[in-house]
């Protein structure tokens, strides 16, 4: 009979990947970087352990979104004060921010806790398609 196997944090073998956000649609980008953040596309994978890759989003301004989406998809944040509900349509957010509106989109992904927050430090995401992280030699994944 055969053990279950589990990862030990000390055991992972991070990877780096960059991939490239241009005409992709939001949702399926976040949903294929969050199963590389966790880790799932491993082998090994372990729902209590971070044994996820390293990701590098570039084109974060190019990336797409369906439908009517731009126009009606409302962005909130609040200070915690009295009227401090701010809303952003993601038109702006797109214009803007591009970078905040794919981190959100993958964060809002990963589990919830400290386990989440591990996976999220793991994630660099840029606007445009120049990063600073040639040294870690990144693989090109579609």
């Amino acid at each position: 009979m055969k053990n279950t196997f589990m990862q030990r944090k000390e055991d992972v073998v991070r990877d780096w990947y960059v991939i490239d956000a241009e005409n992709v649609s939001l949702g399926r980008l976040a949903a294929q970087v969050a199963t590389i953040l966790r880790g799932k596309h491993k082998p090994t994978y372990t729902p209590h352990v971070d044994g996820g890759d390293n990701v590098i989003v570039i084109n974060a301004a190019k990336v797409n979104l369906t439908g009517n989406k731009l126009d009606n998809k409302i962005y909130y944040d609040h200070s915690g004060y009295t009227g401090g509900l701010r809303e952003r349509k993601a038109r702006v957010m797109k214009e803007k921010y591009p970078v905040e509106m794919v981190e959100r989109a993958i964060k809002g992904m990963l589990p919830k806790g400290r386990l989440g927050r591990a996976m999220y430090t793991k994630l660099f995401v840029y606007a445009d398609a120049e990063h600073p992280h040639q040294a870690q030699k990144p693989k090109e994944m579609k």
